[in-house]
């Protein structure tokens, strides 16, 4: 039977700046002989309503003095072209070919004379071998080793250096390569939030005894909003980081965003980062072995980080549970004489017929090892919990479902530090110096509950704190979503 949608949950925030009449009893009618009993502590009913975790548990926190973060990532160390036309063979003479390079990006061909060759046509998977006799631009001619040409004029293909070859007596290699580096860099973003309450509903004292998720509790409805403010404020430092996106030329944010000469706004998210620099599965969940092979090849390509921890929604987690399962499943005769019994082998060791069954695996190795990790922002109804995936009428509009993210640590060339530098793959860049720091920052106006600052009958606390996110090696990184 399908869950049924009353009574559902509430999406709005329930915290209120003062108390109201619906938090008290209003039936004070003493020859009424059926007054309500009333419970002196509010009931949590929905249990740990933060969802932060996500960066403590997979990166860190360092200072930086900085509007912008820049770093260097190490480009490939092989050279290869995928996009390049051949001409008429036999030219300039027999045996030879002119290739031209359209690769994007390509400004010259980092090709030199007496280089070797594999050549593949793209479409064919036809192939020869060839040395390198002239270089120009983005022209290359080579002179084929096979007697039996396989590539024909107008063919695409493509072409890796595997080695060199010259004859006795000659100079050394012409020109030198110099290493490719890839620049990126982000900027921080100010975040701030507030919470007021005047003097005089600071005096009301609840009836009820209140609770948040930090341990503050009391009979103070003003203290339970304040606290949850804060709550909030320190989800937003996480989710702000994963979902920010950089203002776009043009743009709205720009325009209402910008300060200084020079327009910018917004900053590059961990989702952001990924669907543009990494990795995406655009189909929803992998539910089966050729799944993960297809994203274990993937990662053979880029930079074979081994152990990856999988950020998943439920879905996705019972969708890796059921596929694991259904490669191990086993029927047992375990019972009492006579009597069928079914029973799983899940994990490492059997589970007893006698003994609660363990449903879930916490990880896998398919190639690479996989830890599976719920992720309770993709959870969460009032976040990306029960957003709707992608239909077949929009298929690029979808919700993510989780995120493989590389363990441990990379090594990178900090502009700023001017050296290399251990970084987490991902890791939060604060403004920080030594007379401010800006990490997380609280401080008290007013002239009520304990603060002397001001003339306004009222306490007002402030939260800011300006950060960013450094993605390092996006391309080791996986999104799954729904939707191309």
């Amino acid at each position: 039977m399908a869950v049924l949608a009353t009574p559902g949950y509430q999406l709005q925030p329930a915290a209120e700046q003062v108390a109201l009449s619906t938090n008290y009893i209003t039936n004070f009618n003493f020859l009424n002989q059926y007054l309500p009993d009333t419970y002196e502590k509010e009931f949590e009913r929905y249990g740990n309503r933060t969802i932060s975790s996500f960066l403590r548990m997979v990166g860190a926190e360092m200072p930086s003095i900085s509007d912008q973060i820049k770093w260097a990532e190490q480009g490939r160390l092989h050279i290869k072209y995928t996009n390049c036309t051949a001409g008429a063979i036999g030219t300039p003479a027999a045996g030879q070919c002119i290739f031209t390079i359209a690769d994007a990006g390509a400004t010259t061909a980092a090709i030199r004379v007496g280089q070797t060759l594999f050549i593949q046509v793209n479409t064919s998977g036809a192939s020869n071998r060839a040395v390198v006799v002239a270089v120009s631009g983005l022209t290359v001619t080579v002179a084929f080793y096979e007697s039996t040409i396989n590539i024909a004029a107008t063919n695409v293909c493509s072409m890796f250096i595997y080695g060199s070859e010259f004859k006795k007596g000659t100079t050394g290699m012409v020109g030198s390569l110099e290493a490719e580096d890839e620049i990126f860099s982000n900027r921080p973003i100010i975040l701030k939030d507030r919470y007021a309450v005047n003097g005089s509903d600071m005096a009301q004292i609840g009836w009820v005894e209140v609770t948040t998720e930090n341990g503050a509790s009391g009979y103070l409805w003003y203290l339970k909003s304040e606290h949850e403010t804060r709550l909030r404020f320190e989800d937003y430092l996480e989710t702000a980081m994963i979902e920010a996106v950089p203002a776009a030329a043009g743009s709205g944010a720009l325009a209402a965003l910008s300060s200084g000469a020079t327009p910018s706004a917004g900053t590059e998210g961990v989702f952001y980062a990924v669907n543009s620099r990494g990795n995406v599965w655009g189909a929803g969940n992998p539910t089966t072995l050729s799944d993960w092979d297809t994203i274990v090849s993937r990662l053979d390509q880029q930079g074979a980080i081994e152990e990856n921890v999988l950020f998943v929604n439920r879905q996705m987690g019972f969708d890796v549970d059921n596929m694991l399962a259904g490669l191990n499943g086993v029927v047992g005769t375990g019972g009492p004489t006579g009597v069928a019994s079914y029973g799983a082998s899940y994990g490492l060791f059997d589970n007893d017929t006698e003994m609660a069954l363990n449903l879930g695996f916490t990880g896998f190795r398919r190639g690479y090892d996989f830890y599976k990790s719920d992720w309770k922002y993709l959870n969460d109804p009032t976040m990306r919990g029960g957003l709707r995936a992608a239909n077949s009428v929009n298929n690029t509009v979808g919700t993510v479902n989780g995120l493989l993210v590389p363990a441990g640590s990379t090594s990178v060339y900090d502009q700023i530090m001017g050296k290399n530098a251990k970084r987490p793959f991902l890791h939060v860049r604060y403004r920080a110096s030594e007379a401010e720091d800006r990490r997380y920052k609280t401080w008290i106006t007013g002239s009520a509950g304990g603060a002397a600052n001001s003339d306004l009958d009222a306490m007002e606390v402030q939260f800011l704190s300006e950060r960013c996110v450094c993605t390092l090696g996006a391309n080791n990184f996986m999104l799954f979503r729904w939707g191309n």
